[in-house]
């Protein structure tokens, strides 16, 4: 029921914006087919239990532009172990010759690999990349544009924000594969050193991989028997982030039955496992509506006396990268846009996020590694 609630809900948010983490992994297709643009722009994703929002907002892209046009497959679960799937899915793409432009959100590993093989016969497909897994180094040569939120900037502002909601220790969970992507462990090694600064106790806790042998079940319990653990040891006021999406949902359950604070997802998101963890529904005529959905979860947060202790972006970041991405890729095909046009990039996603003043910043020495900040609510 929640999945069908969040997918009209998602529906709604992207149809409307720049108009003006169940399983699945099979690509998708709309009833609805959009304009004879004359071209395909090819789209991967996560499946649901990987990707939730990038996967829907990827089925509200075909919604809008129709399957004829957007050619949206997934990568596999386990998608460390099979790369050779995730190359292969994103090639697939580039033997159609309709296909000008290829998205792939999140940038898994095995993305940099596929972008250079469709290169040996390709070299009129617009590549962009977003919430990349591999080094910057590694993928900024082979994407014309990256986007990702600023997970260095984040570092300071996610602390700061525990702080201002009265955390005395800050918890961070990850495991071993992503500490070794470069900007996850810069962040990481940031909050570490904002905590400090702010005079707070950083706790490093390593997590089950959901994509090792426990999988996605195992490392969602890991969170659940975890999270009492930590409070039982440093208080309430013990602030809880985790790196991967799968892991936020029983996170969210377990800070708000322990009392603790929860300032920020991996991926910020008024929708990313706040509905699913505070149960809130949402009538049909509401989808899509960001006032309402703050206005549910604060309701649902102040029921639950943890009201000041749960925060989030105002803008469902993943969702918007999706978007920029897919209009971006349109402009291109029709000839609008060359490969690279970082204003014309920055002005979509200001209307993406509905945010005229969003700050975009670009990685040192990477021009096309495009990083982006929200504002916070907390509830």
């Amino acid at each position: 029921m929640k999945k069908r609630i969040l997918a009209l809900l998602l529906i709604g948010l992207l149809v409307i914006s720049v108009a003006g983490c169940g399983k699945e992994d099979t690509a998708t297709g709309g009833e609805t087919e959009g304009e004879e643009v004359g071209f395909k722009i090819g789209l991967v994703t996560g499946t649901v239990s990987q990707g939730e929002e990038e996967f829907r907002a990827a089925e509200n892209a075909v919604a809008t532009y129709g399957s004829d046009v957007i050619k949206h497959v997934t990568y596999p679960d386990k998608f460390t172990q099979e790369q050779e799937t995730t190359i292969a899915q994103i090639t697939s793409l580039a033997a159609d010759p309709d296909v000008k432009a290829i998205v792939v959100l999140q940038a898994v590993p095995g993305t940099a690999a596929a972008f250079d093989k469709i290169k040996e016969t390709r070299d009129d497909i617009l590549f962009i990349a977003g919430v990349p897994h591999e080094d910057p180094e590694t993928i900024a040569p082979r994407a014309d544009i990256i986007l990702e939120t600023d997970n260095i900037k984040r570092g300071e502002t996610i602390v700061e924000l525990a702080k201002e909601m009265g955390a005395k220790t800050f918890v961070h969970y990850s495991f071993p594969r992503h500490m070794s992507y470069e900007l996850l462990a810069q962040r990481r090694d940031v909050m570490k050193e904002t905590a400090e600064k702010l005079g707070l106790e950083f706790v490093e806790v390593d997590a089950p991989d959901p994509t090792g042998d426990a999988g996605i079940p195992g490392a969602q319990q890991f969170m659940i028997e975890d999270v009492p653990r930590q409070v039982d040891k440093y208080g309430e006021d013990t602030a809880f982030f985790n790196t991967n999406c799968s892991m936020q949902e029983p996170l969210i359950m377990s800070v708000i039955n322990t009392g603790a604070i929860y300032p920020e997802q991996c991926c910020p998101s008024p929708y990313h496992a706040y509905p699913g963890a505070l149960g809130i529904e949402i009538p049909e005529d509401k989808a899509g509506d960001v006032a309402y959905m703050l206005e549910q979860t604060h309701a649902k947060i102040e029921e639950a006396g943890a009201s000041g202790r749960f925060a989030t972006w105002k803008v469902p970041a993943n969702m918007a990268m999706v978007e920029a991405a897919v209009e971006y890729a349109i402009s291109y095909g029709k000839g609008e846009v060359e490969k690279f046009d970082k204003d014309k990039m920055v002005d979509i996603l200001k209307a993406v996020t509905k945010d005229d003043n969003v700050p975009v910043s670009e990685l040192e020495g990477a021009p096309n590694f495009l990083m982006f900040v929200a504002g916070s609510e907390i509830f």
